[in-house]
């Protein structure tokens, strides 16, 4: 028995890296044999960070079968994985979300879930010693996914220990975190490639509001003109990705994460009064500025009302 490891739909550099990280340290360190899986293509910064630390790109996988045994990194949202993944035997989750619920397991499981501002922060903790036996690629991904997911210690979400952590591991792989991120950035600022909808759903999350079904969106850049040029595509393809994803409306930030600030597409008026009942703004266009708003999980998700 082969236990699979993975994160989210739409894997971003921690839910890439995590499985990594944890089925490395379940199969050299406890003995325990598991691979790596991802729940569709790794996003641009994702991609960087495997090609960075020669790390090979896990399997992706459309589905999870009765016979499958999972650790589950990264979320604990049931939307967010594969859609039998009640019928499959879950081993344990690790994550740094709020509790979701919704999943069901055969027996009493693993959970950790702490507020950090990773996932891998959580990894490194509970790997205790062993992480000093893993190798740089393991090491390196573990630092990405902290640099990442704390926007280079901008995030609201970061905590005093992921900084620790962070700095230690630098510090041990003889690497600049300034030089690091730069490059890690602009990996994830460059969405040339993609199309309107890919965008969309890129870095997305499901979240119900008042009755409305929600995607929303976030993407992260130290580009925002680049994104924002594409607006009124943009705004006329949240309504398609709206109408194939079962969702009432998709909400786009795009997070400039040099200014530390995000601006909001708006498309109509749902969006413009969920915007001002929100964050207190007024909307003038189809778009807002939101200084400092950076995290969706501490400042978006949060605040969303109507």
């Amino acid at each position: 028995m082969t236990i699979l490891v993975f994160g989210h739909k739409s894997p971003d550099t921690d839910s890439t890296g995590s499985p990594i990280i944890w089925a490395w340290y379940l199969n050299d360190v406890l003995g325990t044999p598991a691979k790596p899986v991802l729940l569709g293509e790794p996003n641009t910064e994702a991609a960087f960070m495997l090609t960075h630390w020669d790390l090979p790109k896990p399997e992706i996988i459309a589905d999870v079968a009765a016979t499958d045994t999972c650790w589950i990194v990264d979320t604990n949202n049931p939307a967010e994985l594969p859609a039998s993944i009640n019928d499959a035997n879950i081993q344990g989750i690790i994550d740094h979300h709020m509790l979701v619920g919704g999943l069901k397991t055969r027996g009493p499981i693993n959970i950790t879930i702490r507020p950090l501002a990773c996932t891998a922060t959580i990894l490194h903790d509970l790997m205790g010693d062993a992480i000093m036996r893993a190798p740089r690629g393991i090491k390196g991904a573990m630092l990405s996914c902290i640099l990442s997911d704390t926007l280079e210690f901008r995030s609201p979400t970061t905590t005093p220990h992921d900084r620790v952590i962070a700095e230690k591991l630098a510090t041990d792989l003889g690497v600049n975190i300034p030089d690091l991120c730069a490059a890690m950035f602009a990996a994830k600022s460059d969405v040339s490639r993609f199309t309107d909808a890919e965008l969309l759903r890129m870095d997305s999350k499901e979240y119900t509001v008042a009755g409305k079904d929600l995607r929303v969106s976030v993407l992260e850049t130290t580009s925002p003109a680049t994104i924002l040029a594409r607006k009124d595509s943009l705004m006329a393809a949240m309504t398609t990705v709206a109408a194939q994803d079962n969702a009432d409306q998709v909400l786009l930030f795009v997070v400039d994460i040099l200014r530390e600030e995000a601006t909001l597409l708006v498309p109509n008026d749902l969006v413009k009064h969920m915007a001002e009942a929100s964050f207190g703004v007024t909307v003038i266009g189809d778009t807002v500025v939101l200084p400092g708003v950076m995290s969706r999980k501490k400042q978006i998700i949060p605040a969303l009302k109507l």
